[in-house]
């Protein structure tokens, strides 16, 4: 048997971290079917990379000490950029299609909206207000409706052949978290006060003087360390979850390039056992992961609305 493209003659490739992991990652490119796109890139729809004339392609910006964990900064355009700004353009379609069905106290109509006014009366009722206080919360449900639904569509767009979930790259979510964390540190300041906020982050001492110069500074860097790590640990949760649920999908499909390779026939029994179990068990594990993305959405959600009622209310 001639050896494919990765210089494997058994296909062991298909299972080779490097080759599962860059089909999951972020890239300048959509896979697609070959036989859809150009003979110079068969598989590979290459998005346009305007910003390549600024700096010269393949040239960073900033070079990483670690390359392997992680890459050069350069200004480029990927898939997962494409698939955010669909995300956004599919919360603003939502947004604004529901506020018109709605405006001078119309009822919505069609399964859709009642559903989207469902999931959005869900958030208020029993996320932002238990979180934050009914007095304070509503201020801040635009910011948690439109951070559920963004995740959500992300994540969901990851179930369709050939795109990809945003949320399985870290700096989509961490873009997230710091914007979840301006926003807890904004609330809290316009609430408490700038020099009252960060005040509020070490609780009220009875210690004697001498005792509280040395421990009410040790205690204010370790909250504010804690906070730091409360919405970095909100980044990887999310990061996490998605990539690995992807992962195991690429890994199941896998297993059926690995044994027609070896068997070298699609219709060989052990291909055949082996292609029908990958295929059942990527189908349970896509329910599954149907599942999560709206769990990992709700998840991101309530997190981001406990941080920011703990920011209005210390204590």
């Amino acid at each position: 048997m001639a050896a494919d493209s990765h210089g494997s003659s058994d296909g062991s490739h298909f299972l080779d971290p490097a080759y599962l992991i860059g089909h999951v990652k972020d890239a300048t490119y959509f896979e697609m079917p070959k036989a859809i796109t150009s003979s110079k890139s068969p598989g590979k729809l290459k998005l346009p990379q305007p910003f390549h004339e600024f700096h010269g392609e393949g040239k960073a910006l900033i070079s990483s000490p670690s390359p392997e964990l992680i890459e050069h900064f350069e200004l480029k355009v990927t898939k997962f950029m494409v698939l955010e700004l669909v995300a956004a353009v599919i919360v603003a379609f939502l947004a604004i299609g529901l506020a018109r069905n709605v405006r001078g106290g119309k009822l919505p109509t069609g399964r859709l909206w009642q559903a989207l006014e469902g999931l959005l009366l869900f958030l208020r009722d029993e996320v932002a207000r238990p979180a934050i206080g009914k007095a304070d919360a509503d201020r801040f449900l635009p910011f948690l409706w439109s951070v559920f639904f963004f995740v959500l569509i992300c994540n969901l767009l990851g179930m369709v052949p050939w795109l990809g979930s945003p949320t399985g790259a870290l700096g989509c979510t961490a873009m997230l978290a710091l914007v979840t964390m301006g926003v807890v540190i904004s609330a809290g300041s316009k609430k408490l006060g700038i020099v009252g906020f960060w005040k509020a982050q070490v609780p009220h001492m009875d210690v004697p003087f001498v005792l509280g110069i040395f421990l009410i500074p040790m205690v204010f860097v370790i909250e504010v360390v804690g906070m730091l790590i409360k919405h970095f640990v909100l980044a990887v949760r999310l990061l996490a979850n998605m990539f690995a649920g992807h992962l195991v999908l690429g890994v199941l499909i896998a297993f059926v390039g690995v044994i027609v390779f070896q068997t070298e026939a699609y219709l060989h029994p052990l291909a055949v056992s082996v292609t029908g179990a990958s295929i059942l068990g990527a189908i349970a594990i896509s329910l599954l992961e149907l599942f999560v993305a709206f769990l990992q959405a709700y998840i991101f959600t309530f997190l981001a609305a406990l941080f920011i009622g703990m920011a209005v209310h210390p204590h």
